[in-house]
């Protein structure tokens, strides 16, 4: 709803005489931090200098010494405030206006001495810059009216022109400020909308990877499995139960390969709602292998309920790549899963025997597997070795801790 001009000009002028200031975006001194270390002293020297020159001047105009410095205090107080609260250090610049008057020599243009008529443009120039235009308005209107008030008519004219040419160029100036903020935040915005496309971009181009290498070669082995028994003729009852097995197993993967594409196509990926899984679900996978001919043993208890999340996940991922390993470098091994929970880290171990063609070969780039299951140890502070055993096997040994950092109960 647009609010009424007679509102908003009567909100303008309430902030001008008592409202909140208009402070700099930053200190000044920051903008020269050089200089900064000199600006105190110099300020201070500056303002007793200023301070000492007005006292001279009203006392030539013979006024008592208290009023001298009560004039000469009116003086130089906007220049104390002008850095950081101009609008304050126009306050004060009005009331030293309309105070500091008397006792002015007969043929001066104004009532004014020439410090007080400097320091009150400076700091008209000073707020004009700050203020917004509503303000900046009401500040011209007052500052006018000791200007025509108590000036000789012959000066009136000259003086009120001076008067909004300062107004006008302070409130150029203050635009000007705003329009380069306004495009430094809107460059800035752009180039961090092309971050976000490149990204987008490159997520897009795995994904696109993914799905016609990956997505096709899973999709025709679980179509080669699923059809395999009515292309070989009569199969006994294990190998169609082999072929279903490998035919699930490509659907399940085919799942959580579209899972994860749409996760990389997505614009913003946002919290993963669907449930991962954990210690629960090791029975399930552990039958899953057997199924596909591996001679597995599971000698886990069951999962407590204070095992966080992250580790169990991190388990759960550490036996599967494990068994797959398995399956791929000893086959017809038999193999040991053993899941032990402990007072401050959950142990996982996945041990196979030597299969039938000698000791297991170690890794050696083939794949990710053993990379990705050290990740995902030290990810939550925890330990990770994998290594040939004494009677031609291989082992793999992982440390989770479950009260760290990353796994607070």
């Amino acid at each position: 709803m647009e609010e009424h001009p007679v509102r908003t000009w009567w909100q303008a002028l309430r902030r001008t005489v008592s409202g909140p200031d208009f402070p700099p975006a930053r200190p000044p001194l920051e903008r020269w931090p050089r200089l900064a270390r000199y600006a105190r002293p110099v300020g201070v020297l500056a303002v007793l200098g200023l301070f000492a020159a007005t006292l001279a001047a009203e006392t030539d105009r013979r006024l008592p010494g208290v009023v001298a410095i009560l004039f000469a205090g009116l003086t130089v107080a906007p220049l104390l405030a002008l850095p950081r609260r101009p609008l304050l250090a126009w306050r004060l610049t009005i009331v030293a206006l309309v105070t500091c008057t008397f006792n002015a020599p007969p043929g001066e243009a104004w009532p004014w001495n020439p410090v007080l008529v400097l320091g009150s443009l400076l700091v008209l120039v000073v707020a004009a810059v700050r203020v917004d235009r509503p303000v900046l308005v009401w500040v011209g209107l007052i500052t006018l009216v000791p200007v025509v008030a108590l000036i000789r008519p012959s000066h009136r004219v000259g003086v009120v022109v001076l008067v909004l040419a300062l107004l006008v160029l302070g409130d150029l100036v203050r635009g000007n400020r705003s329009s380069r903020r306004a495009l430094a935040a809107q460059t800035e915005l752009s180039e961090r909308e092309k971050e976000r496309r490149a990204v987008l971009e490159e997520r897009t181009r795995i994904a696109r990877e993914l799905h016609d290498v990956v997505a096709h070669h899973m999709s025709m082995i679980a179509v080669q499995a699923e059809t395999a028994p009515y292309r070989l003729g009569d199969l006994p009852e294990p190998a169609r139960a082999e072929f279903a097995a490998v035919a699930g197993s490509a659907r399940e993967a085919l799942t959580d390969m579209r899972r994860l594409l749409g996760v990389l196509r997505s614009e913003s990926a946002g919290p993963q709602t669907a449930p991962q899984p954990g210690l629960a679900d090791l029975p399930a996978m552990v039958e899953a292998a057997r199924r596909a001919g591996l001679t597995v043993t599971l000698d886990a208890p069951a999962p407590a309920g204070d095992t966080p999340a992250p580790v169990g996940l991190a388990a759960y991922r550490i036996v599967q790549e494990g068994l797959a390993n398995a399956a791929r470098h000893a086959a017809g091994a038999a193999v040991r899963v053993t899941v032990r929970p402990g007072p401050r880290a959950l142990s996982v171990r996945v041990e196979n025997t030597a299969g039938p063609e000698g000791p297991r070969a170690v890794e050696r780039g083939a794949g990710h597997g053993l990379t990705g299951m050290r990740e995902r140890a030290r990810a939550l502070s925890g330990t990770f070795a994998a290594g040939p055993t004494g009677d031609g096997g291989y082992a793999i040994v992982a440390e989770l801790p479950c009260d760290g950092e990353d796994g607070d109960r």
